[in-house]
């Protein structure tokens, strides 16, 4: 028997693939000759860079970077010498979680770090760039990443503007003269989940700036600032694509990256499938085990158990989703070719023994189905 073990973090509780040696333990007690094959996986948000890492046996690098509001940070993303690949999370550098609550300026916020980033991963060798958008705090398009890639955003005075979003609503040109010319060179894939446009009523300001501080006065002012990059933008290049699906990603990094640095954008979990070889891993398989901290209705939308089931099925496989916490509405799951959901917890197990038992919780559950597999041969 052949088993794929594919989880996702389960956050607060154990990595991606600290997951993977919970559900080995829990197969190996049962089903000690079954073939195991460990994958780590991620959504491209929190936890892809230690997922790539991981099953590519990569390494992580750190590099001095900035955080949102220009404050120095040591962000940490991954390398594959091997693949000339790296891992960013955004996040790392321009994250909304490195901001304290009552310091959060998203007019002002920048994602210079970002490109810090990228540049650190140029340095490295890097010919390949995955980079995960998700848990930003910024909203300035990307135009700070550009900024520490050389680029030059300038007024009509012809002064550099100051960094964050709603400088640009002075944007007058853009000078890419200075821009880094291995940018040219290197493959660069957005995985997000996020298909908002740039502007609009579903676009970057307006969905997500109230998420990261802004009030009504504020998005306002970010959509007009932003749409004048966009009209900047397509004068300096000759084309723009502000309503491409998934341009507002990050406050509009996703708009940045098409756009200036040929970036290709895919949903999360497709990205970081390709990345890890899942297909190619679940061939042949009889089972795939996969999971998170919860799933309920919303897993469809793209998270990891459903990416990772949906290759799975494709491949003949069943799968089994476990979760520390499963909803109500998980069911429909079910009607998505998933054979099973499976509580990790117990009823009424408080958070903390939840979170700090995490693995210990899983590997039982895992020998339990394991058993139950046994036992309908």
């Amino acid at each position: 028997m052949k088993i794929v073990l594919a989880p996702d973090s389960f956050k607060e509780s154990m990595t991606a693939s600290q997951a993977v040696a919970a559900m080995r333990a829990g197969v190996r007690e049962v089903l000690p000759d079954a073939e195991i094959v460990g994958v780590p996986m991620a959504d491209g948000g929190e936890g892809t860079v230690d997922a790539v890492v991981d099953a590519l046996h990569g390494q992580l690098i750190e590099a001095p970077a900035t955080d949102a509001l220009g404050r120095t940070v040591t962000a940490t993303f991954g390398y594959v010498p091997l693949r000339a690949l790296a891992v960013i999370e955004m996040a790392a550098a321009a994250g909304l979680e490195l901001i304290a609550p009552d310091e959060r300026d998203i007019l002002r916020a920048s994602t210079f770090g970002v490109g810090q980033l990228i540049a650190a991963a140029l340095d490295r060798g890097a010919e390949e760039i995955l980079i995960g958008l998700g848990g930003s705090a910024t909203n300035d398009g990307g135009t700070g990443m550009l900024t520490a890639l050389g680029a030059r955003f300038l007024d009509a005075d012809g002064e550099v503007l100051p960094p964050g979003g709603a400088a640009l609503a002075r944007l007058d040109s853009i000078d890419l003269r200075g821009l880094d010319p291995r940018v040219r060179d290197v493959r660069i894939r957005v995985a997000s989940d996020v298909t908002a446009p740039l502007l609009g009523p579903t676009g970057a300001s307006a969905v997500f700036g109230p998420q990261k501080g802004a009030g009504p006065a504020d998005v306002e002012t970010l959509e007009a600032a932003l749409a004048r990059f966009a009209s900047v933008t397509a004068a300096t290049l000759g084309r723009a694509t502000p309503q491409r699906p998934g341009a507002g990603a990050a406050g509009g990094v996703g708009f940045a990256l098409v756009e200036f640095l040929g970036a290709t954008i895919q949903s999360g979990v497709t990205e970081v499938a390709e990345t890890v070889g899942l297909e190619r891993a679940v061939q042949g398989a009889d089972w795939v085990f996969t999971g998170e901290g919860g799933v309920d209705a919303q897993t469809v939308m793209g998270k990891t158990p459903f990416g990772v089931a949906q290759a799975a099925i494709r491949a003949g496989a069943k799968v089994i989703i476990f979760a520390g916490r499963v909803g109500q509405d998980a069911a429909v799951l079910l009607d998505h070719g998933v054979q099973r959901l499976v509580a990790i917890t117990p009823d009424g197990t408080p958070l903390e023994k939840a979170l700090r038992e995490g693995p210990a919780f899983l590997t039982r559950a895992t020998a339990e189905v394991c058993r139950d597999l046994v036992g309908s041969d």
